[in-house]
Order: C-alpha cells, then structure tokens, then sequence
C-alpha cells in the first residue's frame, strides 16, 4: 500500500523539539512511552499540529459514533486510500475494539469479501461512496438513516473525510509505519 519508501518531511527528532513541540507531543502519548511518526512529523508545524488534534480527537475519542464501528470505516478509508500507516496504526487499534483479523482482511479485499451485518454492509458502502463520489446516495443515507442518529450519521461523515485527509497527508509526506 506505501507508494513512498522514505519520508519526505522526516519525523522532527526529540533533540529539536522546543517547549511547544514537547508539549502538544506529550498529549498524544496516552498509551505509549513515544509520539507516533504521523505526530513527529506534523510536529515541525505546531500550530497546524494543535489544532488538528483537538478535531481528531473529537472523530477519534469524542464521537458518538461507536469504536468498533468507527474503526471498520476508518480501516476501510485507509483501504481505499492505499495508506499503509493508516491501516496498520487502525489495525491494532480495531483490534482493540473487537475487530477479529478476518473483519480486517475483509475490510482490504472489499465488501463482498466477508459476511457483513446489514448495519455493517451500510457503513462500508456508505463510505465507498464517499470515497468515489464525495457523496452518499439516497439508498444508502436512507439505510444509514434507518440504523444510526443524525448525530452518529454526522460523526460518521466526518470519521471519513478526517481520515481521508490523514491518508492523503501521511501518502504525500511518506510517513512510515513504526
């Protein structure tokens, strides 16, 4: 899935972090003793850096949305969207929220390559269309409709096109997987 071999914009190293840096890294290592390279790069633009985390955080941790459902959209988005570093980083993370590894495979290979769930099997498509069209057709926003509240819908969207612009970012800057 990684189109590029190397980083374009390499991970800012902790010997050049300043006191801003440090302290906006700090808030993404919750669960581990190192900022990820997605954060470590994005870190040599502080500001931008910040702000993105308080949305990202929002799609990721404040969601209505819930996570195993979120993490099948986002796996699917990075499918889509040929990331590597996004599917393995929402890998282990789905895992975290229950996906088993043949939800996963199915995820990359397409929708007809696993026994979704109706409410499943509309969240995919929903988010294919997306992904071609930019839009939801009226079939499947019916069906989303019909499962999920305006709310959940709303923060569906945006799981999408969040984690459709992280995957064009970490693409275009050549973020490796750790």
């Amino acid at each position: 899935m990684m189109r590029l071999q190397h980083p374009r914009i390499a991970p800012l190293p902790e010997s050049e972090w300043t006191d801003e840096q440090r302290e906006i890294l700090a808030r993404t290592t919750a669960r581990r003793d190192h900022p990820l390279n997605i954060f470590t790069t994005l870190a040599r633009h502080a500001p931008l850096l910040k702000r993105w985390l308080v949305f990202g955080n929002h799609v990721l941790f404040g969601s209505t949305f819930p996570a195993r459902e979120r993490e099948l959209v986002i796996l699917r988005v990075g499918a889509l969207c040929k990331s590597e570093y996004e599917f393995a980083q929402h890998t282990r993370i789905g895992k975290m929220c229950g996906l088993t590894d043949e939800e996963i495979d199915g995820v990359k290979l397409g929708i007809d390559a696993h026994p979704w769930t109706d409410r499943e099997r509309t969240l995919l498509v929903a988010t294919d269309e997306l992904h071609a069209d930019q839009m939801i057709g009226d079939a499947t926003w019916t069906a989303l409709r019909g499962d999920w509240t305006e709310e959940q819908v709303m923060d569906f969207l945006f799981t999408v096109g969040q984690y459709t612009l992280v995957s064009m970012v970490l693409n275009t800057l050549g973020v490796q997987v750790e």
